[in-house]
């Protein structure tokens, strides 16, 4: 098998270096709608071959299923990726919750290699953060996994700048991942200022705003049956001043000769060498299309309009419903 090699941005202050484009797979798990097991273990054997080598899952991605899948995907390729993947979200009598507590940590971890059929888990991240255990516990556990050999580097996910500032005292971070895109940007660049003091990568998930930046949501219809339907920015108005935003983006693309979905990409790329956005599909098209961004080269002054076109904070509604916005940013 023939890889290729592409740009890679290193993790914090760690020995790990990952393409400057990674892949989130939590749409293998029937998130955005129905998702087939033979063509996204195909997809990421592809994946790999063009040289993304940094693949983000979660033990909360069906439960398990999308560790397993990856697992089964990574026989024979383990070394030829970064592997990262998350604990604390769980199950309760009344939906979900989170458990940072280190006994939790601990056990959350064991099953994760187990399903991922690894010894060791390359960047393990708290996946929220637990408000009822002091963040030095929860880190405390997770560096104990480092010690053990269980886990090379941590993170955090949805943490505030405050909460970044105590976990790094307790363990070094190696990345902090949190939504960042255009329709995301005054909690992220806010993030973004923390992490580059401590020297702490930025790994961007949701950077195609679960699609919308993309273009390719033009209706309602195109969300049918998936759970984008439950979430404020795709809903009445606000889907439809969203869109009007995505209009201005297609039409610099347009000028640019590529595609929105490129020229978001490319723009969150260059605002520093720190930010690794992982794009996350199930289409080898999209795919294809995503890794483009990589040769889309933008001036300060294409950087300055794009930037304008959807300034901070102009995307109409919350990113989550109200609920899930409680467990975020905390």
């Amino acid at each position: 098998m023939t890889v290729q090699r592409l740009e890679h941005r290193r993790l914090g202050g760690s020995d790990l270096q990952v393409s400057a484009i990674g892949l989130g797979c939590m749409s293998f798990s029937h998130v955005y709608g129905e998702a087939d097991e033979a063509a996204s273990i195909a997809l990421i054997h592809h994946a790999i071959e063009r040289g993304v080598d940094f693949l983000d899952s979660a033990d909360l991605y069906g439960w398990g299923q999308n560790e397993e899948l990856l697992g089964r995907a990574l026989k024979g390729r383990r070394d030829k990726v970064v592997l990262a993947t998350k604990f604390g979200q769980v199950k309760t009598a009344t939906g979900q919750g989170v458990d940072g507590r280190p006994d939790y940590v601990r056990q959350a971890c064991d099953a994760s290699l187990k399903r991922l059929g690894v010894e060791t888990i390359d960047l393990y991240y708290a996946h929220r953060i637990d408000p009822n255990v002091p963040i030095e516990d929860t880190v405390g556990a997770m560096a104990g996994l480092v010690r053990q050999g269980k886990v090379r580097q941590i993170g955090l996910c949805e943490a505030r700048p405050e909460t970044i500032r105590r976990a790094h005292k307790t363990h070094p971070l190696a990345a902090v991942q949190t939504e960042f895109s255009l329709l995301y940007r005054i909690e992220a660049e806010e993030t973004l200022r923390t992490t580059r003091e401590l020297g702490i990568s930025f790994v961007a998930y949701s950077p195609l705003g679960r699609g919308f930046l993309t273009g390719a949501i033009r209706s309602l219809d195109d969300i049918k049956g998936d759970r984008r339907g439950q979430h404020p920015r795709f809903q009445g108005e606000n889907f439809a001043k969203n869109r009007a935003l995505v209009s201005a983006i297609e039409a610099i693309a347009r000028e640019k000769g590529c595609t929105p979905a490129q020229l978001v990409l490319a723009w969150l790329l260059a605002q520093g060498p720190d930010i690794i956005p992982i794009p996350g599909t199930k289409h080898r098209d999209r795919f294809d299309e995503n890794l483009g961004a990589l040769e889309v080269r933008l001036s300060a002054a294409e950087l300055a309009r794009i930037a304008v076109a959807i300034p901070p904070g102009a995307a109409a509604g919350l990113r989550y419903p109200e609920g899930a916005m409680k467990a975020v940013y905390r």
